[in-house]
């Protein structure tokens, strides 16, 4: 079998000074190239085509939405706007304008200013005025005036620079040019709609008339100034900018406030009954014997998911039980009237008593806790009614509004109609009493980076096209070169043997240079 790599490894490397060359001077070339071209921008800019408004009736009858037509765009429609874009005189009518402000300047490249315009300049006015002129008078022909052409010459290379093209499918129109002076170019484009729209409008306009217009659109600007200081008194009245909205966070507070109210109630009916059930249990425990001790509550106070438990009244029910059994034990040894008997049964009732008063504050303590949930829940419902007062009075104030806002957008529209028609009469809109159907869609804006050359694609291709094109070239050397280089070739192709190979070895020579220096790079490539 065929060893395709080992054939493939032996052409390239016994070509390998060739390949290595021809790639580094296409490497060389290509980085040359990207310092050298000229840097070009795109400016882009969207101008869209809107549906057609036809008036159907005459200009002084009244204004309303069924006495207007539309018409949609078609394509001859976005041709005619296209062709109009591109027109040669608006272009030109651009550039005297910017030149005569002295925003626009013709950039050359570095090629034409060495080479074409000196042979140019030569040839149109020395070599006309001193050979090619005398020569037509000599022989009686009209001699060519000489004249500056350098408009015509920027015209024609900004014409060859702006593209002008119409979206597929849409009705939007794309201007895009190409300049090396993005600043410079963004102001032509920008310029160019500008007078785009007025050549537009200078050939689609027509003159109405304008004091029937001025007087309905005067009495609509008082009529809806009369409108509007009435409902801003209603609202300064009642201390409100915007009811609707005031009367949705009303409507979340009252939500809240009831929310938080229920939850209070539930609370209270809890401590009535707590606390009418600690009263009944505090009065059985003072008739109850000084031995039983026992309260049937904890006094604990949970809070979130904790359970906090009363430190005195545990400490206090602690100091009793050890009494109590001190007590007992005692009364099994001695006699009733004995004097330990009589003295444990003294400081038995002493903290019997302390025990029965510290439950007393906690039962005062609930009523207080108590007296001011009621107080709260007071507030709160007294807030509730306050807020619900204030929603009431909002509401009635909003629907006084939403009649003022009726009349008042009606009168917006109609005032809107005549102050378009009185505008369209001063020649600033067009077509027959309806608005302009052209829009600019976006505007240009300077670009920051340049969208030819772009090195970052020009590189990687470049050294991909050199690696491949120096491989080729290798190929290529050995394609037409017919000499031997193998002893096996020679049987293979003339059919003789081979009595003697003399291996003539060449000594490998080392790169003497420190690697990573220009002179090792430099003995690299001779090499």
């Amino acid at each position: 079998m065929e060893n395709y790599l080992h054939e493939f490894m032996l052409i390239f490397f016994s070509n390998s000074r060739l390949i290595k060359r021809f790639f580094l001077v296409f490497i060389a070339f290509t980085l040359l190239l990207t310092i050298a071209l000229k840097q070009s921008f795109d400016i882009t800019a969207e101008v869209i085509v809107q549906s057609k408004k036809l008036s159907q009736t005459d200009s002084t009858s009244s204004l309303s939405t069924e006495t207007d037509k539309f018409i949609p765009t078609s394509l001859a429609d976005m041709e005619t706007e296209s062709n109009i874009l591109r027109s040669s005189s608006l272009t030109r009518e651009t550039l005297i304008e910017l030149i005569s402000e002295g925003s626009f300047e013709q950039s050359e490249s570095l090629i034409k200013k060495i080479v074409i315009k000196p042979i140019k300049n030569f040839i149109t006015s020395p070599l006309k005025n001193h050979i090619i002129n005398p020569i037509k008078e000599v022989i009686g022909l009209d001699i060519d005036p000489i004249r500056d052409t350098s408009l015509d010459e920027l015209l024609q290379q900004v014409l060859k620079d702006l593209k002008i093209e119409t979206l597929p499918g849409s009705n939007i129109i794309l201007i895009t040019y190409s300049a090396a002076d993005p600043a410079q170019g963004t102001i032509f484009v920008d310029r160019l709609l500008q007078n785009y729209l007025k050549n537009r409008q200078n050939l689609q306009s027509n003159e109405l008339p304008q004091v029937f217009y001025e007087q309905k659109k005067l009495h609509y600007k008082d009529r809806i100034d009369e409108l509007e200081n009435s409902r801003l008194a209603i609202l300064e009245a009642a201390n409100a900018s915007d009811p609707a909205e005031e009367i949705t966070f009303r409507l979340n507070a009252i939500n809240t406030e009831e929310q938080s109210l229920n939850i209070y109630y539930d609370r209270l009916l809890e401590s009535q009954q707590w606390l009418s059930y600690l009263t009944e249990k505090l009065s059985l425990a003072k008739k109850s014997a000084n031995a039983n001790f026992t309260f049937p509550f904890t006094f604990k106070q949970t809070i979130g998911n904790i359970a906090y438990e009363d430190r005195e009244i545990k400490d206090i029910g602690e100091k009793l039980a050890e009494q109590i059994g001190r007590f007992n034990n005692a009364s099994l040894a001695f006699t009733s009237n004995s004097l330990p008997i009589k003295e444990q049964r003294k400081q038995l009732g002493v903290t019997h008593q302390q025990f029965l008063a510290l439950v007393s504050n906690r039962i005062t303590e609930r009523s207080k806790e108590l007296d001011i949930i009621k107080s709260t829940i007071a507030q709160k419902t007294a807030r509730i009614e306050e807020y619900k007062a204030r929603v009431k009075a909002l509401q009635e104030i909003q629907s006084k509004l939403r009649q003022f806002d009726t009349e008042i957008d009606a009168l917006h529209k109609a005032f809107f109609a005549y102050t378009q028609r009185y505008e369209e009469s001063l020649g600033q809109n067009i077509i027959d009493g309806a608005l302009s159907n052209a829009r600019i869609l976006s505007k240009p804006y300077e670009p920051a980076e340049a969208s030819f050359p772009r090195p970052m694609v020009i590189i990687p291709l470049g050294i991909l096209t050199a690696l491949l094109l120096a491989i080729s070239l290798g190929y290529v050397k050995e394609f037409f070169d017919h000499s031997f280089k193998l002893p096996g070739q020679i049987p293979e192709h003339l059919g003789l043997p081979v009595l003697l190979v003399i291996d003539a070895e060449i000594e490998e020579q080392h790169n003497p240079h420190k690697p990573g220096t220009i002179a090792w790079l430099w003995y690299w490539i001779k090499q």
